[in-house]
């Protein structure tokens, strides 16, 4: 793809029915019901060949927009976890306390 590296094409792809597909196919088909309005047509019953167009491109856009998305967020991952095997001081494990070593003793007063 276009905007996407070469290592990208390691990452699974995403489900067909994300978030960001159906907001956008939405949002495309209601701009095409909305330009129907405007030029004084019935919003539903006339351009439904554009309105198809439109949700379908919307979808289209969509799933790449996920794709990139995933591959920014996993090369992030990639790069923290890189960070922090490389200084592993600054992330020193915490001891575990258990909850009632956090909070107070409870006593109820009467």
């Amino acid at each position: 793809m276009l905007f996407l590296p070469e290592e990208a094409k390691d990452l699974p792809p995403p489900s067909l029915f994300n978030m960001n597909s159906v907001w956008l196919a939405f949002s495309s088909g209601l701009a095409s019901m909305y330009s129907n309005a405007i030029n004084h047509k019935p919003p539903l019953k006339s351009g439904v060949h554009r309105l198809v167009l439109m949700t379908t491109i919307g979808w289209y856009v969509g799933y790449h927009v996920t794709k990139i998305e995933n591959y920014h967020f996993a090369k992030v991952d990639r790069d923290m976890k890189e960070y922090i095997k490389l200084h592993p001081d600054d992330f020193v494990a915490k001891d575990k306390k258990t909850f009632a070593e956090i909070v107070e003793r409870f006593i109820p007063i009467r």
